[in-house]
């Protein structure tokens, strides 16, 4: 009996060690799963990130090409948009769009062939042609500033694309096969002006390589009517599940592949079913949390107003001037997209962006505020200025004057010392200072002014040696 209760004690011993070792080696495995399924979801976090320019130049792409034939702010794959005015409120295709130039966009496949851009000689007006991949890298920017306002031709060309141009023909090449054509024509507003910008839009021509120099009709475009033409785009990307997201991401880089520093952020990727070239394999994305990807990473992106040390704050406006071209500066990359689809690069335009007053408190119409620019300190810039009003979600207001942005043709009124005020409320502030006013909504707003060619010679935002103005509250 003895040895026998010895040898059930050892026995015992035995068990409550297996035991303690077996809960030892779940503990150690539930802490593993859940490391390896935490170090998943950040890793799935940056991939949308990463992929948030790419999939939303798809899905405005989608939207405003989804038309039969050209009207209004649409046109089929290949033809040319030629807004005949300025957007109004009414207008949701692309956040934070201008009120200063008229567009003259196009979304292109050069996956097949070449495409032919040719420009008229605009005399002297100031105009820019920037070409964006599918990444939103504005890959070349003919223009007044950069190749001058004569007549000129270019074949925008894809990335394995190899052969001859005829002459006079220069060659523009992209990393993608997506390339958004996303001309800006300056105009005055006032109907001499649209008639003189509507003759040169006619004389913008886009034709496929193989039809160059020959009679071109384009084709007809289909309507799927299976894509949401009322909600924004951004909505449509935000609501997106992750699954869903990530085969979209992927089906696109299979046309459109990332660039050679993209690389090592890739091959990170790869863990979670994310290779270029290939299909989603969602069976390797197992993180917990999963549905709270896009969120999360929306959340991140817009977080680079605060963090981003590329990001300038100067009395409550944001801005950078690393737009256009972002490396691997991925979340800049995908805060541009956010906020402002189509960015220029610097020497094209800057965006100093404000979401606050100079107290820090968000803008809202129940109150009116001030913007002085002292004497001879009126924004620098070669090309144009202007300070456009949005809502929280960066669209246009109705307002009584239709007025979305107010610049120097106003005619803006100067105080007795020289410096100029403009007036952002929601009421006017008198006929004798309406020149001055851009006119606010009821709720909360947002602030963006508009530098098209900054000036790179003192004074200059480029180098610092120009100063924002705060916006501040007045009154009550």
């Amino acid at each position: 009996m003895e040895i026998t209760r010895r040898n059930l004690a050892l026995g015992g011993l035995g068990l409550l060690a297996g035991a303690t070792a077996t809960r030892s080696a779940l503990a150690q495995d539930s802490f593993l799963g859940v490391r390896e399924g935490l170090e998943d979801f950040w890793l799935a976090s940056d991939a949308y990130v990463f992929g948030y320019p790419l999939v939303t130049m798809e899905m405005t792409r989608r939207v405003l090409t989804n038309i039969a034939e050209p009207a209004e702010t649409k046109a089929p794959m290949g033809q040319i948009i030629k807004m005949r005015q300025y957007p109004d409120a009414s207008f949701k295709d692309v956040t934070a769009p201008n009120a200063d130039t008229l567009y003259t966009t196009s979304f292109l496949d050069v996956g097949k062939e070449p495409w032919v851009l040719s420009i008229p000689d605009m005399k002297g007006r100031y105009y820019l042609m920037p070409m964006l991949d599918g990444w939103t890298t504005v890959f070349q920017v003919p223009g007044k500033r950069t190749t001058g306002t004569g007549a000129q031709t270019y074949a925008i060309t894809g990335p394995g694309w190899k052969g001859t141009l005829p002459d006079g023909v220069k060659e523009y090449k992209s990393q993608t096969n997506i390339v958004w054509l996303l001309g800006r024509i300056y105009c005055t507003g006032t109907p001499e002006d649209y008639a003189a910008v509507h003759k040169l839009q006619d004389e913008c021509k886009l034709v496929p390589l193989s039809a160059y120099g020959k009679p071109y009709t384009p084709p007809a475009g289909k309507v799927d009517p299976s894509i949401d033409m009322k909600t924004a785009v951004r909505e449509q990307v935000n609501r997106m599940d992750a699954v869903s997201y990530f085969k979209l991401l992927c089906e696109l880089m299979k046309n459109n592949l990332p660039y050679e520093a993209d690389a090592p952020q890739l091959a990170k990727f790869a863990r979670i079913g994310i290779v270029p070239g290939q299909d989603f394999d969602e069976s390797k994305l197992k993180a917990d949390f999963l549905k709270r990807v896009p969120e999360v990473s929306f959340d991140r992106i817009m977080l680079q107003f605060k963090v981003n040390k590329a990001v300038k704050d100067e009395n409550g406006f944001a801005f950078t001037t690393r737009t256009g071209i972002y490396g691997t500066d991925y979340l800049m990359r995908a805060l541009v997209t956010a906020i402002g689809l189509g960015a220029n690069r610097p020497q094209d335009a800057v965006y100093p962006t404000s979401q606050k007053d100079a107290d820090g408190r968000k803008y809202n119409g129940a109150n009116k505020y001030v913007m002085r620019f002292p004497k001879g300190h009126l924004p620098p810039a070669e090309g144009f200025w202007s300070l456009t009003m949005y809502n929280s979600a960066y669209f246009f207001v109705d307002n009584p004057l239709n007025r979305y942005s107010i610049s120097a043709r106003q005619d803006l009124k100067q105080n007795p010392d020289g410096s100029t005020d403009l007036y952002i409320q929601k009421d006017s502030p008198g006929k004798d200072k309406e020149s001055n006013w851009l006119p606010a909504p009821e709720g909360d707003f947002i602030l963006m002014l508009r530098m098209y060619w900054p000036q790179e010679t003192d004074p200059s935002i480029i180098n610092g040696t120009w100063t924002i103005p705060a916006a501040k509250k007045v009154g009550a």
